[in-house]
């Protein structure tokens, strides 16, 4: 026994990874213990764990050398890999418990996987038929993918690659002196919260059920619901605040939010991307609430209420709604897909370009203009304040800034063109779906269905991938793949030609 605990303790990153991914998906099989007449799905869930947890065991005795990192190979190279192996792995096994017990056909439910894991939100399942367990299941992966599953094996695990893959997967800031503690700070204050929206969601009536999957899912900004009215259906200002509070806490800095649990309440409150966050809430729930009230009638408090709830919801890419975003005037939807595409803070479970990239792209364009004014003989440093403190804005920043949403833009006009294709949608439908797929978001306008094309499917299921990976973690993971693939093959013609 001891043989093997020590062999799985040396197991390399891609078999533990694989051994975390098998515990995950074996987790729902609980519910039943409450739901007894769910018993007869546990099989559904164990069976793919158990296989998956012992190709990881085994995977562990597999021997491999640590080699040196290639001079040609940077930390993000070396960190995207096995970021994206995670990530596919757990998308195409998360779909079998849904095939096995017969919930949704596989193409199906590899969708509502790669939704999941992704905290999109985008959905084919049938809530009001669904089975708790799956309904919890679907909650899970959401939380779960909301905090990354390379924070997850840090928690374990140390080695040369951890803070490569920490930063790979989207993670910006450290909130303790070694990836390890920053892992379980993050992890510690996850787990508190949650707890708290199930009190609060208890306290203001949610069967205590429903109060566990909606905490999970507002907290990871994700979106998936297990009433079939969702967050609106419980017409309950309680339940919303509470869901809007979640939705904040989810679509923070983490390491501003440590600040707030430390009581620094100032200092968090200097943090640039804080303060453009509430900038944004101020700026557009007004706005949205008086285009719902002259151009739908709604009352001021209806309007007030409505329009605060979807400001957050959307840019915190959760996706939650309390009314059909399909009867807001275009006004508004306009500014919904802003605020979609803008998407939460750095190092949050939520998606979206980022508030830090927005922030810095804001500050670009107003030093631009003031560079053009102003005297030539004066020359400034802008800076912001994250929260390690405060940072000069250098041209390397705005350039990687920059690069970034361009890519971003440009792969959002890729997915909106390919939707027209497959669903012959308008153009602007497409942009919406696509953009809503990219930034995890997962409000829908009724192109994602049961009856949608594989075609279109595929489509989000790629940008949802790129969304949760922050889209160049993709492109760089798929070259350095490449990359090393070519490089192997070359040492394996060497040796050949050497030998003969």
């Amino acid at each position: 026994m001891n043989g093997l605990r020590k062999t799985v303790a040396n197991g390399g990153y891609y078999a533990k990874l694989t051994m975390l991914i098998g515990a995950l998906i074996a987790t729902p099989a609980v519910v039943p213990l409450f739901y007894p007449d769910e018993a007869r799905y546990i099989f559904s869930f164990l069976a793919p764990a158990v296989v998956t947890v012992a190709v990881g065991t085994a995977l562990c005795f597999v021997k491999t050398k640590e080699k040196p990192a290639d001079e040609w190979q940077s930390p993000l190279q070396r960190g995207s890999l096995p970021v994206m192996f995670a990530w596919c792995v757990a998308s195409a096994l998360g779909a079998i418990p849904f095939t096995l017990a017969g919930q949704l056909k596989f193409f199906h439910a590899l969708f509502e996987s790669v939704s999941g894991w992704t905290t999109t939100g985008l959905t084919l399942a049938d809530v009001a038929k669904m089975p708790r367990v799956f309904l919890f299941y679907r909650a899970f992966m959401q939380y779960c993918g909301g905090a990354g599953f390379i924070l997850m094996i840090i928690t374990l695990v140390q080695g040369r690659q951890a803070v490569d893959m920490y930063n790979a997967e989207g993670h910006s800031d450290r909130l303790a002196p070694n990836i390890k503690r920053t892992a379980r700070t993050v992890f510690q204050m996850y787990g508190v919260f949650s707890l708290l929206g199930v009190a609060l969601y208890i306290a203001f009536g949610m069967a205590p059920f429903d109060a566990v999957c909606h905490a999970m899912s507002a907290l990871s900004t994700a979106g998936f619901t297990s009433a079939p009215g969702g967050i609106g259906g419980y017409n309950n200002l309680g339940v919303e605040a509470v869901t809007i509070l979640l939705m904040l806490i989810g679509a923070s800095n983490f390491a501003a939010l440590l600040m707030f649990v430390k009581r620094k309440f100032k200092k968090a409150l200097r943090v640039s991307e804080m303060r453009f966050m509430f900038v944004l809430i101020l700026l557009f729930t007004p706005a949205i609430a008086l285009s719902l009230i002259f151009e739908r009638g709604a009352g001021l408090f209806e309007a007030a209420r409505h329009s605060l709830f979807g400001v957050v919801t959307l840019f915190s890419t959760t996706g939650y709604s309390t009314m059909d975003y399909a009867l807001w005037p275009h006004f508004a939807v306009g500014l919904m897909f802003i605020l979609m595409v803008i998407g939460g803070g750095a190092g949050s479970t939520a998606g979206g370009v980022k508030l830090s990239r927005a922030y810095l792209l804001v500050r670009a364009i107003c030093e631009n203009v003031k560079k053009r004014v102003r005297s030539a003989r004066r020359v400034t440093v802008p800076f912001f304040y994250r929260a390690q403190g405060k940072t000069a804005i250098d041209g390397d920043m705005i350039s990687d800034t920059c690069v970034f949403i361009l890519i971003y833009v440009i792969t959002a006009v890729i997915g909106t063109l390919l939707l027209t294709i497959t669903e012959k949608r308008s153009l602007i439908d497409s942009a919406f779906e696509f953009t809503s797929a990219l930034s995890t978001v997962g409000v829908s306008n009724g192109i994602t269905s049961v009856n949608a094309s594989a075609a279109t499917l595929i489509v989000e299921m790629i940008g949802m991938l790129l969304g949760r990976l922050e889209v160049l973690i993709v492109f760089v993971g798929i070259y350095s793949g490449f990359r090393a693939a070519r490089k192997k093959i070359t040492e394996i013609k060497a040796k050949r030609g050497a030998v003969s």
